[in-house]
């Protein structure tokens, strides 16, 4: 069995999907970009080692602004989620030492920072009742990674998400997260770990 941990650092362009209460959606919604991090343990599942299971924990930033002119203002949310991801991995080919995977996975995610600027005025929205505080992210993408060792790989990866709402607050107000993911990675394999890479 192949056991490895993972370490992940990139960035985020995120945008959002918003719709206010009377179901009205904001077209001038620019993204932005932010930082994320991520870190956990992977082990292969078939004699192959072409097919892994991951497990681990995640650090992203997203954020977006706009403005609408009919109403002469400018708003900007950046918020910071803390989540637990699993996923899977499947080895599409190798070419020499390099390898290219094809993964998904999904990450229920809990907001531990969040700000909503609306003009002057910066509002905390931690907590806050109205805003969806917990969500819940579907992702999918390729990596490719270059040993440098036996014991060691370096990995360069994209993924593309959506969330879906795990609750909605109170309101009939919308909010929804788009985001692509761009990093570069560290595969450390455990103690008398049977891997190849």
């Amino acid at each position: 069995m192949c056991q490895q941990l993972y370490f992940e650092i990139g960035t985020t362009i995120s945008s959002f999907d918003y719709e206010n209460s009377q179901g009205q959606p904001l077209d001038n919604l620019l993204s932005t970009s932010s930082t994320y991090y991520g870190m956990g343990y992977r082990q292969s599942i078939n004699p192959s080692k072409t097919l892994y299971l991951s497990l681990g924990a995640t650090y992203n930033n997203y954020g977006a602004i706009g403005s609408e002119n009919s109403v002469n203002n400018f708003f900007e949310w950046d918020v910071s989620y803390l989540g637990l991801k699993a996923g899977m991995s499947i080895q599409l080919f190798q070419l020499r030492d390099l390898y290219f995977f094809a993964n998904v996975s999904v990450s229920p995610e809990i907001m531990v920072r969040g700000n909503q600027t609306i003009n002057n005025a910066v509002f905390n929205l931690v907590g806050n009742e109205e805003f969806n505080n917990t969500i819940v992210f579907f992702r999918g993408g390729l990596e490719m990674q270059y040993p440098v060792s036996k014991y060691a790989a370096i990995s360069a990866v994209y993924n593309y998400g959506k969330t879906t709402l795990a609750n909605s607050g109170s309101t009939q107000e919308k909010l929804g997260l788009n985001a692509h993911q761009f990093g570069i990675g560290f595969i450390i394999n455990l103690p008398n770990c049977n891997c190849d890479f």
